[in-house]
């Protein structure tokens, strides 16, 4: 049987800008434009681009109890935040693997936006309600130090907001809601925006010099600034602690799902852990290649690897034992070794960190 993959509300306006597309999650969504992944992320690190990300989920919580629905089912501290911010989050399993990593939107007094990973959102509709509108909306991430500058006089009605705050306001005349999240380490804002309307206010980011940019900048520029991707440095068996993203949980809110194990495994020690590694040439590590240590030692495996534009050579992420974590580290490779060492995250010197979307 064939399965049809999902189309974002801009497929055409992808298709007239010459995208190749992939299959992300049961979506067909743009890779690259004709310019190639390599010069769409330096237009993001340089200056801006947009990517659309409609394929992420959008689950509506909302009512007098939407609040301690989310406070008990899910790791951080809503009680941090107020309406219009946003917040980084993670659903737990029982034995504390990151179900999904999500970004909540405070949208209204007793109103959330849930925005969980694409492959996600029934997942998170089951662990709490809510209604899925992923399909009546796209969503927008205008990222870069650039952004800013260029959305401010296309937006009335409101400021451009800073770093993980929201507001609602026009562009070319559609209502958006303006988050300032992105998935690329550096400054930017995501914007969701009615489906029928969306290609016209792409259009709008683009003529005023916006680079339009696929999910293969996305992956790299995520990657450069040491981010975790769900299916790869979160999923089953790992958890925020191996992940290096204690900050998000608030065991001090009281039960929520995954607490308990996650108590334990703090007693107990925390292995495997999240790590970057760096090689000297422009080779890459890749996904499940096996790390060894000077003595040929296998301490661990690569999650997630590619080339660094900016820093000019092979990074990735790698969960290794705590013992060996400082390296070095090397892959056998069919011609040879590819020597790599530890590497601080990110990768490269980025204006100004977020987190995931």
């Amino acid at each position: 049987m064939t399965v049809v993959a999902e189309r974002s509300p801009l497929d055409a306006l992808h298709r007239e800008l010459g995208a190749r597309f992939t299959i992300f999650s049961g979506w067909e969504m743009p890779l690259a434009y004709p310019e190639g992944t390599i010069a769409e992320h330096l237009a993001v690190r340089r200056d801006v681009g947009v990517f659309d990300v409609s394929h992420l989920g959008t689950v509506v919580v909302e009512g007098p109890r939407a609040f301690d629905q989310l406070q008990r089912t899910l790791t951080n501290d809503l009680a941090k935040i107020s309406p219009g911010r946003a917040q980084y989050t993670h659903l737990l399993d029982v034995d504390g693997s990151v179900l999904d990593d999500i970004i909540v939107w405070w949208v209204g007094e007793e109103r959330f936006h849930v925005m969980p990973n694409a492959a996600n959102t029934e997942n998170v509709l089951r662990a709490l309600g809510g209604r899925d509108v992923t399909r009546t909306r796209a969503i927008l991430a205008l990222q870069g130090p650039g952004a800013a500058a260029l959305l401010a006089p296309l937006l009335e009605g409101a400021a451009v907001p800073g770093r993980n705050r929201i507001v609602r306001g026009t562009v070319a005349g559609v209502p958006v809601t303006v988050a300032g999240t992105g998935y690329t380490g550096g400054p930017g804002v995501e914007l969701e925006v009615p489906a029928e309307a969306a290609p016209g206010v792409l259009r709008t980011l683009l003529e005023a010099g916006a680079t339009p940019c696929g999910l293969g900048a996305r992956d790299s520029l995520r990657l450069e600034a040491g981010l975790p991707l769900h299916g790869h440095e979160l999923g089953p068996g790992l958890t925020p602690l191996n992940a290096g993203l204690a900050w998000v949980v608030a065991f001090e809110k009281g039960p929520f799902p995954g607490r308990d194990a996650l108590l334990e495994q703090r007693v107990r020690g925390v292995r495997p852990v999240l790590i970057g590694v760096r090689g000297a040439s422009r080779q890459p590590p890749r996904a499940h290649d096996e790390l060894r240590s000077a003595e040929g030692v296998l301490v661990g495996a690569v999650t997630s690897g590619g080339f660094s534009p900016l820093a000019g050579v092979g990074i990735g992420l790698a969960y290794v034992e705590p013992e060996a974590a400082s390296g070095p580290f090397h892959v056998e490779r069919a011609r040879g070794r590819l020597e790599l060492e530890r590497s601080a995250l990110p990768f490269v010197e980025l204006p100004r960190a977020q987190g995931r979307s």
